[in-house]
């Protein structure tokens, strides 16, 4: 996470991973891709539909996530490598739990999203390693919660 090795991770650190606006073009180029469903697709059809209007995808809210994290991870790193130091490489997720898609997300709507870190451990079938584990968040321009997750990502101890 952010180029920092498990000891130098902070429990109740808030990383702020930025925004994603979501257009009309990019919600249909989406759910043709992806998710195709009516309400995803076409305008009159999602007014029939459980939210009243065309509305992104789940999984194009959680991709926006993820492109910000990854996005926020390589600035960091970048930033480290700028300063002489070499970040800690970044290990891979085990899963997440309580995925929660809150509010549909439209057309116009420009979602920010953020992590912060709820606990971390080491890990005794790993040696050098250690678990972060976190509650992912997005919110949209009217502070509403919209789209929230708990992931765990693999992380290294720093090297002897």
């Amino acid at each position: 996470m952010i180029g920092l090795y498990l000891e130098e991770i902070e429990i109740g650190r808030v990383v702020e991973l930025g925004n994603h606006h979501f257009t009309k073009d990019a919600i249909l180029a989406f759910a043709r891709q992806y998710d195709p469903q009516p309400f995803h697709l076409d305008e009159e059809a999602a007014a029939k539909g459980p939210f009243g209007r065309l509305s992104a995808s789940g999984w194009h809210t959680a991709s926006a996530w993820m492109k910000r994290y990854v996005a926020t991870n390589q600035a960091a790193e970048a930033e480290m490598r700028a300063e002489g130091r070499e970040p800690a490489p970044l290990g891979p997720s085990p899963g997440f739990t309580n995925l929660r898609w809150l509010k549909p997300v439209c057309p116009g709507d420009t979602i920010t999203y953020r992590t912060s870190v709820t606990g971390k451990r080491e890990l005794n079938s790993r040696p050098g390693w250690g678990l972060v584990f976190s509650l992912n968040e997005g919110f949209n321009q009217s502070g509403d919660l919209v789209f929230s997750f708990e992931g765990k990502v693999l992380t290294p101890l720093r090297p002897s």
